[in-house]
């Protein structure tokens, strides 16, 4: 593996595991991408969305402070908390990848406008703790990697697909 500047390798292991989540959803129509894996409810279908609301409110929420882009700044949180996952089923395949990726372009420019890693994110946790725009990265990238080993999960049990 070549050396990098730690942006850059926490960028490289933060997009990898987008990668990876994004192809264990590849190819698949809107039946399969909301099949589950039982008892499991989740779906790919789900985790993508689930996913793309995890980089909006991560970089552009929090550490951007800036307002949430569409759809999330319009969604009742109090009367659905789980929006994101309980309407991706009504979703096209084609709208919950474009929305991911929208996302991770988003986050990208956020991260891209960051001097210093160890500097405080504006935006404090919904209790009140201080992250670090460090800390926000490294979180995404176990975020998104747990959320890959789902994907991977929930890939085999629809067509026998593994591997990255």
């Amino acid at each position: 593996m070549t050396a990098f500047d730690e942006r850059t390798q926490l960028s490289e292991f933060l997009d990898r595991q987008r990668k990876i989540l994004l192809h264990k959803a590849a190819g698949l129509g809107r039946d399969d991408l909301n099949r589950s894996h039982p008892p499991s409810t989740l779906t790919l279908a789900r985790l993508l969305h689930h996913a793309a609301l995890n980089e909006d409110w991560w970089f552009t929420v929090r550490a951007a402070g800036a307002e949430p882009p569409a759809p999330w700044d319009g969604v009742d949180w109090d009367a659905d908390p789980d929006w994101e996952m309980t309407t991706a089923a009504d979703l096209e395949p084609e709208v919950l990848r474009r929305r991911y990726l929208d996302a991770i372009a988003r986050s990208r420019a956020v991260l891209a406008d960051v001097a210093d890693l160890d500097a405080e994110a504006p935006v404090p946790t919904s209790t009140g703790e201080v992250c670090s725009y460090r800390w926000i990265v490294l979180h995404m990238i176990e975020e998104t990697a747990r959320h890959a080993g789902h994907a991977d999960l929930i890939r085999e049990s629809i067509d026998g697909g593994t591997g990255e």
